[in-house]
């Protein structure tokens, strides 16, 4: 600390009510009514709280508008004390060594730094309730963007495009999956459908196989049993011509010819076709001598226009000689007449019964 200073010499002029000497004039006299007197307002006490609205363009702004109000305050009571019209006066200044001790240290005055930390306290103290300030660094941002972006909406615009392309992409990937899932389905769908083809395929062969043998092993049964048949069908003669069929009309039938005619020359043996019994033999009119075979499911043979008949009665056995050939009746010439009549009706045709019964003639 420094060491006293004498006391102050004394001001040879009263003090006003702002502290300064008669060289700033005295006190200002009263208004008259209706007239404006700036003193009483400029050095009227301040009422309420006022601060200096908070500069975004930083604390120069902050102080420069302090210092505005500061020399606002000192023009304004200059501006009084010239008004009146008053002769200046002198003022002794006091010697400043003396009252140098009284003054406050530089370290404990407040700085700059502080008087904008402090109305930055005050803006927050005064923020509305439920409102809350975010820093940059908070937003998402790197620090190299925090740094480079000092615009907040220029910063803010990046994050929002990094956002869009972030869910660009996103829908882009769900999009490709969604055409790998449906491509897979139709894959699926189709390797079934050529599944399902091929086993239709095979089932149709397998069936078309199974047909085809269904039909060989039947051709081979009827083969079988024509080969049984033959041995129990015969011929009725062992050589012969075929002349007249059956169903031909002519001259020497009132109606169509009702069998096959075989001609062969007198007394060519005639052989039973089958087992049967002869249940009739003898003259037939123009049948000539007839025999009749009844085999045993009622189907009658008829052998006319014989020469003669060995067996006219009794049961006979396939291939025994019954009779032989001959010209009688209505004839042209040697033949044997052969009938079959089922169930002793209309007859058929003779050819048509013996190949169906394994007896090709």
């Amino acid at each position: 600390m420094a060491s006293k200073s004498p006391a102050p010499e004394t001001l040879s002029e009263p003090v006003n009510s702002l502290g300064y000497g008669a060289g700033f004039g005295e006190e200002p006299p009263a208004a008259a009514e209706g007239e404006w007197n700036p003193t009483a307002e400029s050095v009227g006490p301040v009422r309420g709280r006022h601060r200096v609205g908070k500069q975004r363009g930083g604390g120069m702004a902050r102080s420069s508008a302090v210092l505005g109000v500061g020399v606002f305050a000192a023009v304004g009571a200059g501006g009084m004390a010239s008004a009146q019209d008053k002769p200046p006066v002198s003022i002794s200044m006091p010697d400043m060594s003396a009252v140098s001790d009284k003054l406050p240290d530089a370290a404990s005055l407040p700085g700059i730094g502080s008087l904008i930390s402090d109305d930055d306290t005050s803006d927050a103290a005064e923020a509305p309730a439920g409102t809350t300030t975010t820093p940059l660094s908070s937003a998402g941002l790197t620090d190299d963007e925090a740094a480079q972006g000092a615009d907040a909406g220029e910063a803010l615009r990046a994050r929002i495009m990094r956002q869009a392309e972030q869910q660009q992409s996103a829908a882009e990937a769900a999009e490709r999956e969604a055409a790998a899932k449906a491509a897979a389905a139709k894959a699926a769908k189709l390797a079934a459908e050529q599944k399902e083809q091929a086993e239709e395929a095979k089932r149709k062969a397998k069936a078309e196989a199974e047909r085809k043998a269904r039909e060989a092993a039947a051709k081979k049964a009827e083969a079988e049993r024509l080969a049984r048949l033959a041995k129990q069908y015969t011929r009725p003669l062992s050589s012969y011509t075929l002349t007249s069929s059956f169903g031909e009309s002519g001259s020497m039938w009132s109606n169509n010819h009702t069998g096959q005619d075989f001609a062969a020359p007198t007394g060519t043996p005639v052989k039973a076709v089958h087992t049967g019994t002869v249940t009739e033999a003898g003259w037939a009119g123009s049948y000539g001598y007839r025999i009749v075979l009844t085999l045993e499911d009622g189907t009658e043979i008829w052998y006319c226009h014989l020469s003669s008949m060995t067996i006219t009665s009794g049961k006979v056995t396939t291939g025994d000689t019954i009779g032989r050939v001959g010209a009688t009746g209505n004839v042209t010439g040697p033949h044997l007449h052969l009938e079959v009549r089922p169930g002793g009706d209309s007859p058929i045709d003779p050819v048509a019964w013996l190949r169906e019964r394994g007896v090709s003639v």
